[in-house]
């Protein structure tokens, strides 16, 4: 009886078992039917989108460099004396030629009165020996004098020569001193600050004023050794447009100069720039930012930097799929400029994703914002799937 007891209570503990086993599994089903139920209802991500546009594109380098003169000229005396008079004022506009200081020059202007009567003295005495001469070689002709007084008389004649164009040599350095007390300007330039006065004394390490050249001028600048066979070659296909900004206005110019070598340290080369600076836009000394225009891309395709993503696996942007589904295409970046990127890899008609990538899987479903068809759309893609 007892046996019979156990047996009935080990069956009744196994139909027990069994049904909660029946009921566990069924919940389980329930749940993940619930969950992929869940899943397919997830709503599309919401992205904004943008079709690329072809346009030219400039390749430029980008650097900060500095206004340099193509000639700046401290003016120094040549002669010890004293400043009679300035005829200039400082920051004047100044040419080439245009007296600027007079020097006194009393002393110089007495040493050339004084070469000219040595010059005047050693003429005349050239012209009795030369008479002198005819009438010796006159009076050896009829043999009433011997050989050797006439060639006595034409070696003296030919020293009054060499006496005389000493004397109009020294004649002539005695002008070239008597000029230095006229200073006039090497060439057009603006004057600086003038460093005497009347009466000031001068000498030769006095530095009187300096005048620089501000037309045309040139912007001195490095540009990365990584950019020199770019612009090597644009400088040998002609003319190289560059830009500078002084103050936020933009000054037009070319390419000037490419140094013979690069920095090693700095890891750069140095290079400048002509500039037409008849407006004075550009100063000596001052610090401005330049562009190189070494390359044009043509009819580029350019899209937002912000749309392009660049991972382990590579660089690429997400486009809609006309069933509204992201795709990964890959990319190149050709050049970045401002906030956009030339690129290549696209056709151009695609819908490129700028906004919301960051949710986004190949094959994720997408709505576009503020867009009541890309609403009705994505919903009916979604009940599809």
């Amino acid at each position: 009886m007892k046996n019979k007891n156990i047996a009935i209570w080990a069956g009744a503990l196994a139909i027990v078992g069994a049904a909660a086993w029946y009921l566990s599994h069924q919940a389980a089903a329930a749940g993940a039917g619930a969950s992929a139920a869940k899943g397919a209802a997830q709503p599309p991500t919401l992205v904004n989108v943008i079709s690329p546009r072809r346009q030219d594109v400039p390749v430029q380098l980008v650097a900060n460099g500095t206004v340099t003169p193509l000639s700046s000229v401290d003016l120094h005396p040549q002669t010890t004396s004293t400043i009679r008079k300035v005829h200039i004022k400082e920051g004047q506009f100044v040419t080439a030629g245009q007296l600027m200081f007079t020097l006194d020059d009393r002393g110089d202007l007495a040493n050339v009165d004084k070469s000219q009567a040595q010059v005047a003295r050693s003429a005349a005495a050239l012209a009795d020996l030369e008479r002198q001469v005819q009438r010796s070689e006159d009076l050896f002709a009829r043999k009433f004098i011997a050989q050797s007084a006439v060639d006595t008389l034409r070696s003296q004649r030919d020293a009054a020569r060499a006496q005389l164009a000493a004397d109009r040599a020294a004649l002539q350095a005695e002008h070239v001193t008597a000029s230095y007390g006229a200073i006039r300007a090497p060439m057009a330039g603006r004057v600086g600050a003038i460093n005497v006065f009347p009466g000031s004394l001068v000498q030769l390490a006095t530095s009187l004023t300096t005048i620089t050249q501000l037309d045309p001028i040139t912007v001195a600048f490095t540009v990365p050794e990584s950019a020199l066979a770019a612009l090597l070659q644009a400088h040998q296909r002609g003319a190289v447009a560059v830009d500078a900004d002084s103050a936020g206005r933009r000054v037009a110019g070319t390419l000037s100069f490419i140094d013979n070598t690069v920095d090693p340290q700095a890891g750069a080369i140095r290079v400048k720039a002509l500039f037409d600076n008849r407006a004075t836009t550009l100063w000596p000394g001052q610090y401005v930012s330049t562009s190189i225009t070494v390359q044009t891309l043509k009819d580029a395709l350019v899209i937002p930097q912000a749309a392009i993503i660049e991972n382990t696996r590579g660089t690429f942007v997400y486009v809609v799929e006309p069933d509204h589904s992201a795709r990964q295409v890959a990319v190149t970046r050709l050049h970045g400029f401002g906030l956009d990127a030339a690129v290549s890899g696209l056709r151009g008609d695609e819908k490129v994703i700028t906004e919301g990538k960051q949710n986004l899987r190949p094959g994720s479903l997408v709505r576009l914002a503020d867009s009541s068809a890309g609403k009705a759309a994505a919903a009916t893609a979604v009940a599809e799937r």
